[in-house]
């Protein structure tokens, strides 16, 4: 990996009860400064080209892709070394798989950047039970992100009452546990009903937790159709983003294609100070090979 592990600054105090708090200091990750260095391409790209039984879009047999062979196929074709592998793309977690994944990477010289998943439940939802099995779903995933060196993952945040109080309670139960296991815990602006830009905002301020940042997705918030509510809510999500991001110029919904100004969209994110990795997360129709490429050409440009 080309990122530093994170170095612990603990400061103990005595909680109630006289029981010892022991917090760690923020995320530390060396991240590239280099244009290249900083790409990623997500497996999610390549959605209907990864071979796993859980993919149900996968295209012809002789086309598919081994996940643990994803970083060395992108790095042959792009020059690109950072891989960002969707969580339903794991054909296993077992502890055998994932070592075999780990050292694939490493034998390709590219790292993985971040880990999007879901969690099997929501993290606000009313009942406490149901919370508590979502966190300790997003506890696993951040168990299979050491076991991988991955420096991250992004919880989905699901369910039919969005509540900020409550996901902010249970995302600080997951972020204490990626802080003790150095793995930063990331929101994206996914769904616009659930997941909405400015309510994952409401979420990381009022869970006030240093490893819990969000994840800026380019174009997701044009599925409501607003242009200008799409680049405030970049903004907001850039402000608090710390190590990955999504690259897409477009966006598909049923019938209706969304797009944003790739370029204005680089410059939020350099406005902002973000210093982190760039996930090309191509959507739309094309050749999804000149399609990625394209989007890594470009991205190169703005960020010269």
């Amino acid at each position: 990996m080309r990122h530093s592990r994170r170095e612990f600054v603990v400061a103990s105090g005595l909680a109630i009860g006289g029981a010892a708090m022991v917090r760690a200091a923020e995320p530390a990750l060396r991240l590239p400064v280099q244009a290249r260095e900083r790409l990623a391409v997500a497996s999610y790209s390549f959605r209907s080209l990864i071979d796993t039984p859980r993919n149900k879009t996968r295209t012809s047999a002789a086309d598919l892709i081994a996940l643990k062979d994803f970083a060395s196929v992108i790095a042959r074709r792009y020059d690109i070394h950072g891989v960002e592998l969707l969580g339903q793309h794991f054909p296993s977690r077992e502890p055998a798989y994932l070592q075999e994944l780990r050292d694939a990477v490493k034998v390709a010289g590219s790292r993985i950047v971040n880990i999007p998943t879901g969690v099997g439940g929501s993290l606000y939802d009313p009942d406490g039970g149901k919370r508590t099995s979502a966190v300790e779903n997003a506890k696993k995933w951040v168990d299979t992100a050491v076991a991988v060196d991955c420096p991250s993952i992004r919880v989905h945040l699901q369910g039919a009452l969005p509540n900020a109080t409550l996901a902010a309670e249970s995302l600080r139960a997951v972020a204490d546990y990626g802080q003790a296991r150095d793995v930063v815990i990331n929101l994206e602006n996914d769904d616009p009903a659930t997941e909405d830009a400015l309510f994952i905002a409401r979420v990381i301020d009022h869970a006030n937790h240093p490893w819990l940042r969000a994840l800026p997705d380019f174009c997701n918030s044009m599925l409501k159709g607003d242009e200008t509510f799409n680049y405030q809510a970049v903004t907001a999500m850039f402000r608090r983003a710390y190590n990955i991001s999504h690259v897409k110029d477009s966006e598909v919904d049923g019938d209706k294609a969304f797009r944003i100004d790739l370029g204005r969209t680089f410059e939020i994110a350099k406005k902002s100070g973000y210093k982190g990795y760039f996930s090309i997360e191509w959507e739309g129709a094309g050749d999804v090979w000149a399609e990625n490429g394209r989007l890594i050409e470009q991205s190169l440009k703005y960020l010269a």
